[in-house]
């Protein structure tokens, strides 16, 4: 059913609101949560940073319980509506279809307030992002992936296709979400490490992708899937090189540092886990609501707990990130200098937006995320308003930055609550309102947008706008060329690559190349010798494509940028040889002291294998010990281990070493290793059981005794 508003009904709506609102204190003298404000009510209970402003875009009627939107590439808007949350069963919708809405929200008379909102899709269950995809928009709501388009033209989507299907449905909080469309022309999505077995419509015999412990990513254009680092909750984000960020509740900022596809090339890590909270302040906030009576009130009873147990733990009702969702890199063109490429993040317990500024780590292949200089104890946004929840934002074509206000009364699931205090709580409180505000700069730049407002841009127009300085329209115009498969622009696309003077422009012309198919050796070399790590860094992925450039990558090994050593690293690692083993090896003992690096050789097939200790054996790695190096010898022995092949032969040369050099930590290292991958069962190998026997007749060293006993007990 296609339902419209008009503007018009507005002031009758608030009307209505402050009628309730009038009639809901009068009732009750002293209410445990306080009531709704209206929208310009709210923008005047924000705190906001001094050089910007926040202004009313769409407000309920036109918009309820959003959560999540997007913009294509035309500058229409797309809003995900939650009505279900938290829960699926919510009235008026009978069992088994939801209350879900899309909406498509129309400005008509171009005053930059929306007034009129069109039904794009209702009665979906847990819809929790959208994203703008050929003529249509791809939806996640579980258990599904899929692509809704007007094809009549008449607002209201009437073609559905299920893409992908069997992800998590329980828990509304932690299922597939986030949908992004980044520079490598795949698509990211989050699923919090949930478990499922995905399998795509458009390829009914391939196997089911069980992604338990993972995200997921995708290409329509290749129909390849697969999983991804995880966990990324309510928000994901990549920056303008291709680097992801995620939220996760008291996390409010981690980085997947080495992706998905690396991390699974074996199973025997002993740890999948890719992501590093790069925060260097802790999760403290500048809050200034209080804490709702049923946190209050749950804090004090759990204080009270862990206070008779000794426990010496603190629980904190307020002013620390507990509903931090909706990280968002900024990249668009309206704001000041030195706000691009921050993340702004939301945090829907605390009625506030945070600010980090990234920097790239000076010896490691991650980034930093610190407060800016003029919010060491304050937020981007605070507000007094307690229903204010920022669930996401959205970088427009305009420029700015739009962001979405669930707004509700109550925004953690009962789950985590007790039921006594459930029963006090109204869930359905402000499941009819709704607001997204636009975060604009005071000092306004004077932009041209002579190109990005053409109504029907050609393949030739988004050649040009790969070359544009917000990175929202280089996204959108890569996506659309690719998308199109217009081979007569490759031509320009090359120029584009070959003499920009700016790496991001290079980049995206480097990876529209490869979307239609046009990627050449010789480009790939070209782009493994830029100036610009950025553009080497991704050109270190690219060459996994040519052996013949294999060479080059080893030249990366040693780059002065931790990312482009730590990519080539991983890159080299898709070829199985000597040579790369011995590579690997340099790597390990130049790198020791970073675990990603470690992480990065061990999860090559020749990083864990015998072979790579034999390769160590060629360096100075064993001249002296470190922890670092010890670690690496324990997790190769657990490696090892779990590959039933080469632990036998590890020990008897680590235990030889250990000997020579007079340092038994390297074999309690390997022993370690070997103890962890062998669990309660203990060690099966013969081999490795036979070359531990041995080591503890031979051994003088009580520690090694003492350790071998209690592992040969098992």
């Amino acid at each position: 059913m296609n339902i419209m508003t008009s503007k018009y009904q507005v002031v009758g709506y608030r009307a209505f609101m402050v009628t309730s609102l009038l009639f809901g204190f009068w009732s009750c003298k002293q209410p445990k949560y306080p009531g709704p404000k209206t929208a310009e009510e709210s923008i005047a209970a924000m705190t906001v940073h001094p050089d910007f402003e926040v202004q009313i875009y769409a407000t309920e009627p036109f918009v309820k319980d959003p959560v999540a939107m997007t913009f294509d590439e035309k500058g229409n808007a797309y809003v995900v509506e939650m009505a279900d949350y938290p829960f699926s069963d919510m009235e008026p919708n009978p069992p088994g279809k939801g209350n879900g809405r899309i909406v498509y929200l129309k400005d008509n008379d171009k005053d930059g307030v929306v007034d009129e909102s069109v039904v794009f899709i209702e009665g979906i269950s847990e819809m929790t992002s959208v994203m703008a995809w050929k003529k249509g928009v791809l939806v996640t709501a579980a258990p599904d992936i899929f692509y809704l388009e007007d094809t009549n033209g008449d607002g209201t989507a009437d073609h559905k296709e299920v893409l992908y299907t069997g992800f998590f449905t329980n828990n509304s909080e932690a299922q597939i979400t986030n949908l992004t469309f980044a520079i490598d022309n795949w698509i990211y999505a989050s699923n919090h490490g949930q478990a499922g077995e995905i399998t795509s419509t458009r390829q009914s015999d391939a196997p089911a992708l069980s992604v338990g412990g993972a995200d997921f990513r995708f290409r329509l254009d290749k129909e390849l899937y697969e999983k991804e680092t995880a966990p990324a909750q309510f928000g994901q984000t990549l920056n303008d090189w291709g680097h992801r960020f995620m939220t996760q509740n008291t996390v409010h900022i981690q980085q997947a540092v080495i992706p998905g596809r690396y991390m699974y090339r074996h199973a025997f890590l002993p740890s999948t886990r890719g992501v590093e909270n790069i925060s260097d302040h802790d999760l403290r906030m500048y809050q200034v609501t209080p804490a709702p009576y049923w946190r209050a009130e749950r804090s004090r009873r759990r204080q009270e707990t862990y206070d008779q147990q000794g426990k010496g733990q603190i629980e904190h009702p307020d002013g620390h990130f507990t509903g931090a969702s909706g990280g968002t890199v900024y990249g668009g063109d309206a704001f000041p200098d030195g706000f691009y490429g921050n993340i702004f993040t939301g945090e829907v317990a605390g009625n506030l937006v945070h600010r980090d500024v990234l920097t790239a780590h000076k010896t490691s292949p991650k980034y930093v995320a610190s407060r800016a200089n003029e919010d060491k104890e304050s937020e981007f946004i605070t507000s007094t308003d307690s229903w204010f929840r920022p669930t996401s934002f959205a970088v427009s074509p305009d420029g700015n930055l739009y962001m979405v206000d669930m707004y509700r009364q109550h925004i953690e699931t009962p789950m985590s609550i007790p039921e006594d205090l459930v029963a006090e709580m109204d869930y359905k409180q402000g499941m009819d309102m709704g607001r997204i505000y636009r975060i604009v700069p005071k000092n306004k730049k004077n932009l041209d947008r002579t190109l990005t407002d053409k109504e029907n841009k050609t393949t030739a127009d988004y050649v040009k706008l790969l070359a544009h300085e917000s990175q929202w329209w280089r996204l959108q115009a890569q996506r659309k060329l690719v998308e199109a498969q217009d081979k007569s622009v490759i031509p320009s696309v090359t120029e584009l690559f070959n003499n920009s003077a700016d790496a991001r422009f290079r980049l995206h012309a480097l990876y529209t190349l490869e979307g239609l198919g046009a990627l050449t050796s010789d480009i790939v070399k070209k782009a493994l010798a830029d100036k610009h790590e950025g553009v080497r860094e991704h050109a270190a992925i690219l060459a996994e494509r040519f052996p013949e450039n294999k060479q080059l990558l080893v030249s990366l090994l040693d780059d002065q940028a931790p990312r482009v050593a730590f990519q080539a690293t991983l890159s080299l690692g898709q070829f199985n040889d000597l040579f790369v083993t011995d590579q690997l090896a340099k790597v390990a003992e130049k790198n020791v002291n970073d675990p990603w690096f470690r992480m990065a050789v061990l999860s090559a097939n020749n990083g864990a294998s015998y072979e790579l200790l034999k390769s160590l054996n060629k360096t100075s790695f064993f001249a002296s010990y470190a922890d670092e190096k010890g670690q690496l010898i324990n997790d190769l022995a657990f490696i090892l281990t779990r590959k039933d092949q080469g632990a036998d032969k590890l020990l008897n040369d680590i235990a030889g070493l250990a000997k020579s050099k007079g340092e038994s930590k390297w074999l309690l290292g390997a022993i370690e290793g070997v103890q962890k991958a062998s669990g309660d069962k203990g060690v099966q190998n013969q081999a490795v059981k036979s070359s531990l026997k041995t080591i503890m007749d031979t051994s003088t060293d009580e520690s090694v005794k003492s350790k071998l006993s209690e592992l040969l007990k098992i």
